[in-house]
């Protein structure tokens, strides 16, 4: 089955959507996304998904998003192709404009897609990085479409057989993954890294905070050699435990807490599709 596409408005035939050779988010970067998953043609947690797309959008400088629109090109999509588990994807740019880092006066491109996705192993390996999470930057905390140093990153993991990349902030504290936010256990008690860190603030880590417990902790990177349980959270991911970090294993992953987390998280998610 081909991918939904509803773009600027209406839904099109993925072989026929086009978005201008000219568009700001193609040239510089200069856009902010989405990631919701999508279950039996319902997508978890859009609402939240909905209010930061309009906070990145505010960082970035970009109009005001029409949420009501996208919310109703969400729901095409996801009428249009009702897949069994799959990533729905909003993306919203600056819109054409000219070619340098100004942006043009024919407003945004909005694009909604919807592809069907694999559902995730329990467990997976993640290696830390040598380059440095920046929780200084103009960008920090918002999730923009320039993403040029997660696909570097992401590309060291998958040479190293892992599926995520971790990252460290530049004084070298834990901060988050290219595509998630990372969990630790130590001496029993679960512990993230504070926004203030740098990382994203993560839908399902919100929910992990508000439905489990954790201590928002600043954390050195080595940290992560040693708990006795990692796991990283994402829209795709839920709660999913680490084995491997590095060379160093974490056997029995996922841990006590680690199940606790994602029995909680199944069961509150399958009570309430939009928390």
């Amino acid at each position: 089955m081909k991918p939904a596409i509803w773009l600027d408005g209406s839904l099109c035939d993925p072989d026929s959507a086009m978005v201008s050779v000219f568009d700001h988010g193609l040239t510089v970067g200069d856009g902010v996304f989405e990631t919701v998953k999508a279950t039996e043609g319902r997508a978890f947690a859009l609402t939240r998904h909905l209010r930061r797309l309009a906070r990145s959008a505010a960082g970035l400088g970009l109009p005001e998003p029409d949420l009501d629109e996208v919310r109703r090109g969400c729901e095409e999509v996801l009428k249009a192709h009702p897949v069994p588990f799959g990533r729905l994807r909003i993306t919203y740019t600056g819109g054409i404009s000219p070619l340098g880092s100004d942006r043009g006066t024919a407003g945004p491109t909005v694009v909604v897609a919807l592809v069907e996705a694999a559902r995730r192993p329990d467990a997976t390996a993640v290696v830390t990085v040598p380059w440095a999470r920046n929780e200084r930057g103009a960008l920090t905390g918002l999730k923009t479409t320039s993403y040029g140093e997660n696909v570097v990153a992401l590309a060291r993991a998958r040479e190293q057989d892992a599926t995520e990349a971790l990252f460290g902030n530049t004084v070298g504290a834990l901060c988050e993954g290219t595509g998630s936010n990372v969990f630790v256990v130590l001496d029993g008690q679960l512990h993230t890294p504070p926004l203030s860190s740098g990382c994203l603030a993560g839908i399902t880590r919100a929910l992990v905070l508000e439905w489990v417990g954790a201590k928002e902790t600043d954390l050195p990177l080595d940290a992560l050699y040693r708990a006795e349980e990692v796991f990283v959270t994402s829209t795709t991911r839920d709660v999913q435990a680490v084995h491997r970090v590095d060379s160093h294993t974490l056997p029995g992953a996922p841990g006590p807490v680690t199940a606790e987390a994602l029995r909680i998280f199944v069961e509150r998610a399958a009570a309430d599709i939009d928390p």
